[in-house]
Order: structure tokens, then sequence, then C-alpha cells
């Protein structure tokens, strides 16, 4: 993310901080978090909308611990450095993929995919090697780890 926090107005941030974590399931999010905070679920949605178009944020969902529901797995991907924009973009295209990242290392681009089966998730490693036309290794979990990836981000007076 290369927007400073105090390029967000007021919304944008409280919807980037607040909603991290321990969001309460409901038939209703978006319109639980507009009572929350104030204003209509539609300037809610306009506001994610935004944050997707600017490529602050890529999805809006729950994320679940490793093999609690279906079956995940690490992987792994060595892109050309002129590929990685274009084909970390085909990767946030499946539903499976929960996020990816760069990393400094000859395998660059990695990324979770969670699926409901393990042939469904072996279907999904191999479309994601036919649409990006680059191998990967899977590097399914052994032990469970949890690191919590929320981050507290400064809230600003400004917007």
């Amino acid at each position: 993310m290369s927007d400073s926090i105090n390029n967000f107005s007021t919304l944008e941030q409280h919807l980037l901080n607040d909603y991290q974590r321990d969001m309460s399931l409901s038939a209703t999010p978006y319109a639980d978090m507009a009572k929350q905070l104030g204003v209509s679920e539609e300037k809610i949605l306009e506001s994610i909308n935004s944050l997707q178009d600017r490529g602050v944020i890529s999805r809006v969902g729950p994320v679940f611990r490793p093999n609690r529901i279906g079956v995940s797995t690490l992987a792994a991907m060595a892109i050309p450095e002129q590929d990685v924009e274009c084909v970390a973009r085909i990767i946030s295209a499946f539903p499976e993929v929960n996020h990816n990242y760069q990393r400094e290392h000859e395998y660059n681009l990695w990324f979770v995919v969670t699926a409901s089966s393990a042939e469904h998730l072996d279907i999904v490693l191999y479309e994601i090697e036919q649409h990006t036309e680059y191998p990967l290794m899977s590097l399914p979990m052994l032990d469970d780890y949890f690191i919590d990836l929320g981050f507290n981000l400064k809230m600003s007076a400004t917007k």
C-alpha cells in the first residue's frame, strides 16, 4: 500500500482499521458497518469500491484458520520481475486465493489457496499454472502457527 494513511478519508481509515478482525457474522454486514459508523450503507459500499479500485485492498471477506473449512496450501512461484504484477492480478482473480505478496527471493510471488476439497485445490493450482504459464510450488501446512496479519493504522484528524 503506497498511500499514507493521511491520504484516506476518515471513513476509509475506519474501514481499513476497524474491520480487520472480529467482524460479527451477519446477513447485512455493510448495513451493520454503516450503522456503527453513522453513514449510509451506500457510502460504505462506495468507499470499499474506491479502496479496491485504487488497489489498497483486494477483497473483503473472512480469513479462516488453515484447514478448518476445506483445505489450503501456501504456494510460491518464480516470476520474472517484469511479469510479477500481471501474474499477481491473474492469481488474485481466483476466488480461492486469499492474498498474494511479493518477496525478495528466487520464488518471489507467494499466495494462499483455500478450496472445498483436496481435489478442488489441485484443480485450482493446475488452473493457476495454466493461466499464468508458470509452474508453482505447493507448500501444504505441516504445523499450525497463527500469525495475526492485522495492523493498527494511525488515525489522522484530516479529511
